[in-house]
């Protein structure tokens, strides 16, 4: 039977353009022995996983990593009722909430990157993520240029109530218990989430003696070692917009983390304007600084996905200041006319 959902088409859409990436990937990283790799995807936090490891053909250690994909989304999605993010949301305001350790770890870790950034990345963003709205409007709209009509953008009365509500500090911790003092704020992971837990399928593969191999999760792609053969990875940077995956460059890493934060990721135009995900929280509403994307290069993923959101925001001067400040780690940046700008270490 034929089902005409928006959102199962949408979704089917995401499903077939990530199995071209995850081929395309597994492709340039091959290894020459066929029967030393083992390669499985899955479906969490709504992306394709695909994980291959080289050296083994035993599955069971991708299964080991999908059960931790599974775990940390039950722990920090906050659109699943009884995880601990969505336990500290519903009693902001009230009182503290106990949680796992795990739990905490990403929340210092947030609470970090705010502080590092000057409030650029803030993970009480959660109703101006939901405000707009980008992933289900987007699954409605009417065509495949994501043109949707003017009444889903939201009004700036609404915007303004929301931003005065954003803002980490108010994320008491002690101990394992954890109080959000603002009952009008919420928090939302999603610029962390994905890249703590590729760092946590990686720890747990290298405990299980695995030195070889790629994790994408979704466009977090994070090398464990160099290819059995010693060579590196060569890794495609998106060309955005481009929904067949094509490459608008490659970099080449070993044991490193790739991640990439682009508007072409969840956006809507509204009569030809781009509104994406990638929110000012101190105006609300969508950077526009001439980038389409940053991606990081670094050692932990979870950098990557915070300092790739952070260096988006800051814009391409001063992202790039940024990035020439810190050791190991590297940036490129995509500009609005496709123009590729790299890190002096790239």
């Amino acid at each position: 039977m034929q089902n005409n959902n928006p959102k199962t088409k949408y979704i089917k859409k995401i499903i077939a353009v990530l199995l071209i990436l995850s081929m395309s990937f597994s492709l340039i990283c091959g290894c020459s022995n066929k029967n030393s790799k083992v390669s499985k995807s899955g479906f969490y936090f709504d992306t394709i996983i695909n994980i291959t490891l080289y050296g083994t053909t035993d599955a069971s250690y991708i299964d080991g990593c999908f059960d931790i994909a599974s775990k940390y989304e039950n722990l920090l999605s906050n659109t699943i009722d009884d995880s601990d993010i969505s336990r500290i949301n519903k009693n902001a305001g009230i009182e503290p909430v106990e949680v796992s350790d795990e739990t905490i770890e990403i929340l210092n870790a947030g609470i970090k990157y705010g502080k590092i950034s000057n409030g650029v990345f803030d993970i009480t963003i959660g109703n101006l993520s939901s405000l707009w709205n980008f992933s289900e409007i987007a699954e409605n709209a009417q065509s495949d240029k994501n043109e949707v009509d003017s009444s889903f953008l939201p009004s700036e009365e609404e915007i303004s109530e929301i931003i005065g509500h954003i803002d980490y500090s108010q994320i008491i911790i002690d101990k394992n218990t954890v109080f959000l003092k603002d009952p009008d704020s919420k928090i939302d992971l999603g610029g962390i989430a994905k890249g703590f837990i590729a760092d946590k399928m990686k720890e747990y593969l290298i405990n299980e003696g695995i030195s070889s191999g790629f994790i994408n999760l979704g466009g977090n792609v994070l090398t464990l070692g160099p290819k059995k053969d010693g060579s590196n990875y060569t890794i495609g940077i998106q060309k955005p917009f481009d929904e067949t995956g094509n490459a608008v460059t490659t970099v080449e890493v070993d044991d490193k983390s790739v991640v990439t934060s682009g508007i072409y990721e969840r956006y809507y135009r509204i009569n030809g304007k781009i509104y994406h995900h990638l929110l000012d929280v101190s105006t609300g509403y969508p950077y526009d600084n001439g980038l389409y994307s940053v991606t990081i290069i670094s050692e932990s993923s979870m950098d990557g996905d915070a300092l790739s959101t952070i260096c988006f925001a800051l814009g391409l001067d001063k992202g790039m200041e940024l990035i020439e400040s810190m050791d190991d780690t590297e940036a490129i940046f995509i500009t609005d006319n496709y123009e590729v700008v790299s890190s002096s270490g790239v």
